[in-house]
């Protein structure tokens, strides 16, 4: 019998630290958080695409220890004390830039760079003991839908092996509505939803067909009110590059910080 592919998962990540210092707003996705990996197992290492680190081309962690990015601003003392002392994957990377380079995308690795919150502050919640090596991978400056559908279908070999897949981002993601906890265009960001829901769920939908979807995601209603930048829809675009004609399943459908935010499983 042959081995079902690995799990791809595209999270909300929340605002800053917040999950972990128990806000309310916060308290459904924490929840999803901490229970999701019932669905997922133990993998034996964990990819992350993230809405916080943007690169010219692709790039990918490399280092055997990456150090902590606490890359946000004006939170508790404690927020800048959070520890998540999982190893790195440099074997892993240089597999990914393998993958890359036979697809003809231009890719290096970095030595250097450490993990930013939308890889710790889910997989602390997750898989807390950090024991499983971890890598991220860069999304592209350009912001090319295109571009990073591409890039998945090119990893997507990955699948093959035991290892966890997370887009890390926020299906909604307008800073300033967000901060002022307007909820008047609910209507807006559910028709938004709806669209990305049957673009990656409807099962009749051809790879082809999502794909192209996806490129024009900006046309779909409520879309740059929910994405005035889209940097946290992207790592979307790379996990269902991945999953290729995979249609996904919702599994977290909730308010994060007041607003509609959704979850996908492939």
């Amino acid at each position: 019998m042959a081995t079902p592919p690995a799990p791809i998962l595209y999270l909300p990540h929340g605002g800053g630290p917040l999950p972990l210092l128990g806000d309310t707003g916060h308290r459904a996705m924490t929840d999803f958080l901490q229970t999701i990996p019932q669905r997922l197992g133990t993998p034996e290492a964990i990819v992350v695409i993230s809405a916080h680190w943007e690169a010219p081309v692709v790039t990918v962690t490399s280092g055997a220890q990456p150090a902590l990015i606490y890359d946000y601003y004006g939170f508790p003392p404690e927020s800048y004390s959070i520890e998540y002392p999982a190893p790195g994957a440099p074997a892993l990377a240089e597999t990914i830039l393998k993958h890359l380079a036979a697809a003809g995308i231009d890719a290096q690795g970095d030595r250097e760079r450490g993990f930013d919150h939308g890889l710790f502050i889910p997989l602390k919640l997750m898989y807390p003991d950090a024991s499983i090596p971890c890598l991220q991978i860069a999304l592209q400056q350009e912001m090319d839908p295109g571009q990073h559908l591409a890039i998945g279908q090119a990893l997507a070999a990955l699948r093959e092996r035991n290892i966890l897949v997370v887009g890390s981002g926020l299906s909604f993601h307008n800073m300033q509505l967000l901060r002022s906890g307007d909820d008047r265009y609910r209507d807006d960001v559910d028709a938004f939803h709806h669209w990305l829901i049957d673009t990656c769920c409807h099962p009749e939908l051809t790879a082809d067909t999502r794909n192209q979807r996806l490129r024009d995601w900006a046309q779909a209603p409520g879309a740059r009110l929910c994405h005035p930048r889209e940097e946290h829809l992207l790592p979307l675009h790379l996990c269902a590059g991945m999953a290729g004609n995979q249609p996904a399943e919702v599994v977290f459908d909730a308010p994060v910080m007041g607003h509609r935010a959704i979850a996908l499983l492939w």
